[in-house]
């Protein structure tokens, strides 16, 4: 069968800004979809045409991995548009080039921004989970010692009123809480390898050792200080890419259809 609208927006939501930690969906950054039997061709644009070409590629080359795992989808191509590296990019990402081969000179590796800035993006979301926590009458104490077996979140976090449940006192009673902010930590935290085993500790320092009790006010105002750097981020481009659509009199659902 082949994919549907709903398949790759929802393959797309997967696809985050590296910079803001922000769906390229909710960001509005996607033009358009094209699906063709078993291919899928997507054009996207930044808020500006200067954004860091590094960011751009992750973005492209995350949406075409990410299509290309749907079941019946053979080839997804992906397209930057009005962007000053957009036919290096386009061309690199499309022929499966490596960043170094399409970008001979830059300074330093993909890899190694992409880990910077998971990193950053860990400590946000964790910051917004703690919160939460600490919201419901969680203790400090009880953050650091929760682990993945002691967190039950609803299978589909994303939708409204979702909701987790905490397990505290060795399972003795539980809070419940909104799944969104928890399950968006334990999917990042997963993916850069932080959290492993269900027995782990949930909560980490930004170097990724377990928090020790006395250090949770510290590491917590870390957290808050990489948010808020993100959200300042995420306002200026919020400006810039709306400033944008109006100069380019674009409107604002994301056009799908087949070619």
């Amino acid at each position: 069968m082949p994919a549907t609208p709903a398949d790759v927006r929802a393959r797309l939501d997967r696809v985050t800004d590296p910079e803001l930690d922000e769906s390229i969906v909710d960001l509005d950054y996607v033009d358009r979809i094209a699906i063709d039997e078993t291919s899928v061709t997507v054009r996207f644009t930044l808020p500006t045409a200067w954004c860091s070409p590094a960011f751009a590629w992750m973005m492209a080359t995350d949406a075409r991995d990410e299509l290309e795992s749907i079941d019946g989808v053979d080839r997804a191509e992906i397209y930057l548009r009005d962007h000053m590296h957009q036919a290096e990019i386009n061309e690199g990402v499309n022929a499966r080039q490596s960043f170094e081969a399409s970008f001979p000179d830059a300074d330093g590796e993909v890899a190694s921004v992409r880990a910077t800035l998971d990193d950053k993006a860990r400590l946000s979301r964790q910051y917004a989970a703690v919160e939460t926590l600490l919201d419901a009458g969680v203790s400090s104490e009880q953050i650091c010692e929760l682990t993945p077996a002691g967190v039950a979140i609803d299978d589909d976090p994303r939708r409204e009123g979702a909701r987790a449940s905490v397990y505290l006192a060795e399972g003795a009673f539980a809070v419940t809480v909104d799944a969104r902010p928890l399950d968006r930590y334990l999917c990042k935290a997963r993916e850069v390898g932080i959290v492993e085993g269900e027995d782990d500790r949930l909560f980490r320092t930004p170097e990724g050792d377990p928090i020790d009790p006395e250090s949770f006010e510290l590491v917590h105002r870390r957290g808050r200080l990489a948010q808020t750097n993100m959200t300042g981020q995420g306002g200026v481009c919020d400006a810039l890419n709306e400033s944008r659509r109006r100069k380019l009199d674009r409107d604002g659902p994301t056009v799908v259809d087949a070619d």
